[in-house]
């Protein structure tokens, strides 16, 4: 199909691109900027005048619960969601129902979203079997497979001598790993971040040396094996120094932050919201603040949705017991330009941390409007409000602590592989 896209106000950050020009689409690519190719038809114009015309959003956490969690949402769902809020492409990580530890599974998960036809799909491979943290699995096997990248998720590898030659191995053959820094016996049984909020309402918590602790044992290991490390979801001040040294000491880290984290705090928790019940937790707004301007610099790479559906009776329940986790994917662009405009970050640079940033840490090739680049592209008004109703999301978790929350930047259409995947 070819397609014109007209009057927009194209944003490129890899191409450092920013003024209102036309675009046109052809065979799923990119095949010209300004100037129309010779002999192009469109098969359909979109009058983007006034709207923002980006690179399809990447997006390095979502969790899509498909296979084995379908009761929180399928695949089907959250793809729809995701194409609903720019994502065009986007990263599961390996704590699926099986996990993803066999090349097999992996292939499975990527041909059935690509019969979709919705947001592309790449998976993190599981970095030890069954994520148990004592074997390595087979990442050359899960690499051809289709996997960008190795992780734990969630689930900690105690032993030091196993990530160390997971590291190494890693780092022979390029691989990245992906991992969240939580020290997990400091960490062990809590839900709140540990300060006078918790102690208020008697939650049990996770010290920011959870955080640090694991934190200054990953940039070590990073530092002797050579390994390319990006750290998952940073929520304090201290953290976000240390990355700032280490990246001054040459060490190949990047590192994400969550977009609820961007702009809650414990205090946001009040009395027990379980949509608040985050992991993470969220921290004091000191540290908040560190995230926010960590991100603006550059300390901190890019953002992310971190999105995790979670079925409605997982939440309705004492704050001690809800599932953590919120949805996210139809957030991640509303909540990133408020970030944005609130710290006087320019848009494009606001752009980069959700396109060019998460595509460059996948070692994928999206997230860029280049000629005969893949045609995926986000055009959104920046100036539309919209109310966050929880009911009214596509994604099959209703989880999130902005319901309520009226925000700017709406997207009105999707493209993914040159394909029309969603209108408003």
């Amino acid at each position: 199909m070819n397609i014109h896209i007209k009057q927009g106000r194209l944003i490129d950050p890899r191409h450092k691109l920013d003024a209102v020009q036309d675009i046109y689409v052809s065979n799923g690519k990119i095949a010209g900027i300004g100037n129309a190719p010779a002999d192009f038809k469109p098969d359909q114009t979109i009058d983007a005048k006034g709207l923002i015309v980006c690179p399809g959003l990447v997006d390095v956490s979502a969790r899509l619960r498909e296979p084995g969690n379908e009761y929180k949402a399928s695949l089907k769902s959250e793809l729809h969601a995701a194409v609903a809020g720019g994502i065009t492409s986007l990263a599961c990580p390996p704590d699926t129902d099986p996990i993803l530890d066999e090349s097999g599974l992996v292939e499975m998960l990527k041909h059935r979203a690509k019969q979709l036809h919705l947001s592309n799909v790449y998976p993190l491979g599981a970095l030890t079997r069954q994520l148990l943290g004592k074997q390595l699995t087979e990442m050359s096997e899960l690499t051809e497979a289709g996997c960008v990248g190795f992780a734990q998720a969630d689930a900690p590898i105690v032993d030091t001598l196993v990530l160390w030659r997971a590291l190494q191995y890693a780092a022979t053959f390029g691989f990245t790993v992906w991992l969240r820094p939580q020290e997990p016996y400091l960490a062990e049984g809590g839900v709140a971040h540990d300060g006078e909020v918790a102690t208020r309402l008697g939650l049990r918590t996770i010290p920011v040396a959870a955080e640090t602790l694991a934190l200054a044992t990953i940039l070590h290991i990073v530092r002797e094996t050579g390994a390319k490390v990006h750290l998952c979801r940073l929520s304090s001040a201290e953290g976000v120094a240390m990355v700032r040294e280490a990246k001054q000491q040459g060490l190949q880290i990047s590192c994400d932050v969550s977009i609820n984290h961007l702009h809650l705090t414990e205090h946001d928790i009040g009395f027990f919201d379980a949509n608040c019940h985050l992991r993470p937790p969220l921290r004091s707004q000191r540290d908040r603040e560190a995230l926010r301007q960590g991100l603006a610099e550059g300390t901190i790479d890019l953002a992310c949705s971190d999105h995790a559906p979670v079925d409605e009776d997982a939440k309705l329940v004492p704050f001690g017991e809800a599932e953590a986790g919120a949805t996210g994917l139809e957030l991640l662009l509303p909540l990133t330009l408020k970030w944005a405009e609130e710290q006087k970050v320019p848009l494009i640079e606001a752009l980069a941390r959700i396109t060019n940033a998460p595509a460059t840490s996948l070692g994928i090739s999206q997230g860029h409007l280049g000629l005969e680049a893949q045609a995926d592209i986000c055009i959104f008004d920046p100036q539309q409000y919209w109310k966050v109703e929880a009911v009214n999301l596509l994604s099959q978790g209703k989880n999130t602590p902005f319901d309520g929350l009226e925000l700017a930047g709406k997207v009105r259409y999707t493209l993914v592989n040159g394909e029309i995947a969603y209108t408003a």
